[in-house]
């Protein structure tokens, strides 16, 4: 409901404006294609060729309210949602000069290098971001965005500080952040860039069966029912990213890692490195990425001191509730980008991905190790 009301408030500025100013109007598209080597599910794909994963089309229509005011809203379709048209972005922006702006609404969280153009594949070399660190809950923010832009001699640098809330659907449940603070920090000094980011947040999850099963658990212990669910627990985000691009070859990588406190899941660590050259229209490169999300099963203590046979059942169903969520895995990705026209890239990949959780963790709904290639059409108008 927040979601429709900012839209609509965005809707009306910029109807506003067809009076006065020009309406801009932009749009993207992803065409993409995967399969696996094996019958398993790699982010999507399978050993039957998919053609909606990762797939969208989106437009952009931006228009200016006054001299220091502009209304934003993008609408995207996912092939994976059946191209279901939604609000993905709906804000407006204040400029207070030329060195600050305050952005206000549903906007992109400035997390990661490649946030804001993240659905625009056109935008970089992959056919999508390395998904060990680029796969999280909390791309988008409603909420509150100021932004600083200045230079020194020839460094420049732009700090943000994001606050609000986020909402997100996760493993069949809705996983809501409040109190989010996000501070990030960049600077491109000749042909090299860095970023730094630290962000906060209260999350609470809900999912039919698991609400049930702690209900259950409750009756005989609280203490882990309280433990396990994840209710107002405090996340961290520390990320650090660094690029060295001479406009021939490039090379570059991010590191996050995320923490969620009191909770059943797992500190998560993530990064990757990749590199590639400029050939003409060609862009050749290759990529590893690593994300290590599995640890000690916790909150034994607490079981061990229950009574048999409730020990057993219950110790078992914390286990496997939190090795569900375990993830370790590594994948390199080698590649080619062809830009076709000056809107419009081909490109094609190979990855190999290896899962290296132990094997009495892996279930039938795990992911082996497979290789898969994947192939995409990129374009922006």
């Amino acid at each position: 409901m927040k979601l429709k009301k900012i839209a609509l408030l965005v809707t009306v500025a910029l109807s506003s404006t067809l009076a006065h100013a020009d309406v801009r109007i932009n749009g993207f598209s992803n065409l993409t294609a995967g399969v696996t080597s094996k019958e398993t599910d790699l982010f999507g794909y399978s050993k039957d060729i998919d053609f909606t994963n990762n797939s969208l089309f989106a437009i952009q229509v931006a228009g200016d309210v006054d001299d220091n005011v502009t209304a934003t809203a993008q609408i995207l379709a996912r092939g994976e949602n059946g191209y279901e048209a939604e609000f993905e972005w709906a804000y407006l922006t204040y400029t207070l000069n030329d060195n600050s702006s305050f952005t206000a609404g549903r906007f992109r969280l400035p997390v990661f290098r490649y946030s804001a153009s993240l659905d625009v594949g056109y935008s970089y070399h992959w056919i999508s971001a390395p998904v060990s660190v680029y796969d999280v809950s909390f791309n988008n923010i409603n909420g509150l965005r100021y932004d600083y832009s200045n230079y020194s001699g020839d460094f420049e640098y732009l700090a943000q500080i994001s606050v609000g809330n986020y909402e997100s659907e996760i493993s069949g449940g809705i996983n809501e952040g409040s109190d989010v603070i996000l501070l990030s920090f960049e600077g491109n000094f000749h042909n090299f860039k860095g970023r730094i980011v630290w962000g906060q947040g209260d999350n609470v999850f809900k999912q039919p069966e698991l609400d049930a099963a702690l209900d259950g658990i409750a009756q005989v212990s609280p203490t882990l029912s309280e433990e396990l669910a994840v209710d107002d627990d405090k996340g961290d985000f520390i990320g650090v990213g660094l690029e060295y691009d001479n406009f021939n070859w490039f090379i570059s990588g991010e590191y996050t890692k995320t923490t969620l406190k009191d909770s059943l899941t797992p500190d998560d660590t993530a990064f990757y490195i990749t590199a590639g050259t400029r050939i003409g229209k060609y862009t050749p490169h290759v990529t590893f990425q690593t994300r290590d999300g599995a640890g000690e099963i916790k909150f034994t203590d607490t079981v061990n001191a229950l009574p048999e046979p409730f020990r057993t059942v219950i110790g078992n169903f914390n286990a496997g509730l939190q090795s569900s969520f375990f993830e370790d895995y590594s994948m390199v990705t080698v590649g080619v980008r062809y830009d076709l026209t000056t809107n419009v890239a081909l490109k094609a990949e190979l990855s190999k991905y290896d899962n290296k959780l132990d094997e009495q963790l892996l279930d039938a709904e795990s992911t082996l190790d497979t290789n898969a290639a994947a192939f995409s059409v990129n374009y922006v108008f």
